[in-house]
C-alpha cells in the first residue's frame, strides 16, 4: 500500500484518480507483476479461517467455496488446505497463470464477481480476500446471493497495516506525502467497510479483526508495497525512486536487514437468509 519518490504535493500522483478507466487500469495491472505478487505479497493467518467458521457456524472443510478474485491463490491455497472444495475465479490472465503454476490441482476459471460464472445455489460459501473492491456492490451482491446455497456465507477480508506501529505509520505518512491522499490503505474499520461492501445495506455484516505479523527481508517488503496497483500503474521507473529512497529509511530503523509487518485482517462475514 504505497507509492513512488516522496515528493509532497497537495493533488493526487498519476494512478490514484477514481474514474472508471483509471479503476480498470489499476485493477488489471496485476498481470504485469503476477510473480512477484505471488512470491511477496503476505498470505493471512489460520486464525481468520477460524473466525470465517465460528461466523459462519459451518466449517470450510468439505465445503464448496468459490474464491473470487483469488489473485495468484494466496488465499485460495490457505482454503484448499484447509479442505475446501474450492475454485478461483480470476479475471486477469496473468495473475490466473500464476495461479495455475502454484496450484496445479484446484481449478481455475476466467471471471469476475460482478457476473459469476455459477449455477444457483451451488456454493456454501463466496469468499473475497483483498478483492471485493474491486467490484462493483450493486452487482456483486446479487451475485453473491444467488450463487449461495439458503445458508451460505460471503466473507469479504483485507490485511490493513497495523497503523499503530510507529514505523508503519512514519512509513504512511511518506506514502501520504508523495500521493496527496489522506489515508494509506483504504478505509479501515468497521463501519466504513461495511458501508462501502453493500451501499444498499441489504446485508447483515458481522466484522472481525484478526491482528497478525511477519518478519520479512526488506527487500522482501519493498516488493510487497510494489505490488500493490498504485506502483504498478507507474512502471518500472516510477516505482523504483521511492522504492529506492524508502529503503534506506527502512535500513535506517532496521540495520539488521529484518522487517516485523504487522496487519490487522478486517473480516465481513455475512449469510444468505
Amino acid at each position: 500500500m504505497t507509492t513512488p519518490s516522496p515528493s509532497p504535493s497537495s493533488s493526487p500522483a498519476p494512478g490514484l484518480s477514481s474514474s472508471p478507466a483509471h479503476h480498470a487500469l489499476r485493477a488489471r495491472s496485476f498481470d504485469t507483476a503476477a510473480a512477484q505478487y505471488a512470491a511477496n505479497r503476505p498470505s493471512y493467518p489460520t486464525a481468520l479461517l477460524d473466525e470465517i467458521e465460528a461466523v459462519a457456524g459451518h466449517p470450510l472443510a468439505g465445503a464448496r467455496v468459490i474464491d473470487v478474485g483469488a489473485g495468484t491463490g494466496i488465499s485460495t491455497a490457505l482454503l484448499h488446505a484447509r479442505g475446501a472444495r474450492v475454485v478461483g475465479v480470476e479475471p486477469g490472465e496473468g495473475m490466473a497463470a500464476e495461479f495455475h503454476r502454484g496450484l496445479p490441482d484446484v481449478p481455475v476459471v476466467r471471471g469476475d464477481g460482478n457476473a459469476l460464472p455459477f449455477a444457483d445455489g451451488s456454493a456454501d460459501f463466496v469468499t473475497y480476500a483483498q478483492s471485493w473492491h474491486w467490484t462493483e456492490p450493486a452487482r456483486a451482491v446479487p451475485e453473491a446471493l444467488r450463487v449461495l446455497r439458503p445458508g451460505g456465507s460471503l466473507a469479504l477480508w483485507w490485511n490493513t497495516n497495523a497503523v499503530d506501529v510507529p514505523w508503519i505509520a512514519r512509513q504512511g505518512g511518506r506514502i501520504q506525502r508523495h500521493f496527496g491522499i489522506d489515508r494509506v490503505g483504504g478505509l479501515q474499520g468497521a463501519a466504513p467497510r461495511t458501508a462501502a461492501a453493500d451501499p444498499t445495506g441489504s446485508l447483515d455484516f458481522t466484522p472481525r479483526t484478526v491482528r497478525w505479523s511477519r518478519r520479512v527481508p526488506v527487500d522482501t517488503h519493498l516488493a510487497n508495497i510494489g505490488s500493490h496497483s498504485v506502483f504498478l500503474v507507474l512502471g518500472e521507473e516510477g516505482a523504483a525512486a521511492f522504492l529506492t529512497e524508502e529503503r534506506g529509511h527502512l535500513l535506517a530503523e532496521f540495520p539488521d536487514g529484518f522487517v516485523e509487518e504487522t496487519y490487522v485482517v478486517e473480516l465481513l462475514v455475512a449469510a444468505r437468509p
